[in-house]
């Protein structure tokens, strides 16, 4: 799925091993999994089945509540614009990267779904560079139940 602009992002299916982390260490995430009792065999058992879907700027997916996903302008400053260097530096690499070559081909974020709740499990950096360069971008929806 290519999102529109005179920039390109095509978002292609994210591996989910690359994202073990976020199941196993990332602390904000712990209590959703054990709200909504999300194991990492589950997320496993139907990431095939997850689908492309358009991701505009806002706190909620097709209706669907997405924690974490930190939408507003507010957060981005908070949680990206002054993050420590580090994590903006893979930020500002691909946001380089798509002022010099025009397009990018980038893994879509992950949005797990479980009783009517989303989690923005994966790919925070990626999506507001979409939402940033004012493109809609795509995640990789998981419905988990």
């Amino acid at each position: 799925m290519n999102s529109p602009s005179t920039l390109t992002i095509s978002w292609l299916k994210p591996d989910f091993e690359e994202e073990r982390w976020e199941y196993f260490n990332h602390p904000a995430k712990q209590e959703w999994y054990l709200t909504h009792g999300v194991t990492w065999e589950q997320i496993v058992s139907r990431f095939d089945s997850g689908v492309l879907v358009p991701y505009p700027r806002s706190s909620s997916i097709a209706e669907i509540p997405v924690a974490l996903s930190y939408h507003s302008y507010d957060e981005y400053q908070i949680y990206l614009a002054r993050a420590k260097r580090g994590y903006r530096k893979n930020y500002s690499r691909m946001e380089d990267a798509l002022q010099s070559s025009g397009s990018l081909d980038l893994k879509a974020p992950i949005i797990l779904c479980s009783r009517g709740d989303g989690l923005l499990f994966s790919g925070y950096r990626r999506l507001c560079l979409g939402w940033n360069y004012g493109m809609v971008p795509y995640v990789w929806l998981v419905q988990l139940g």
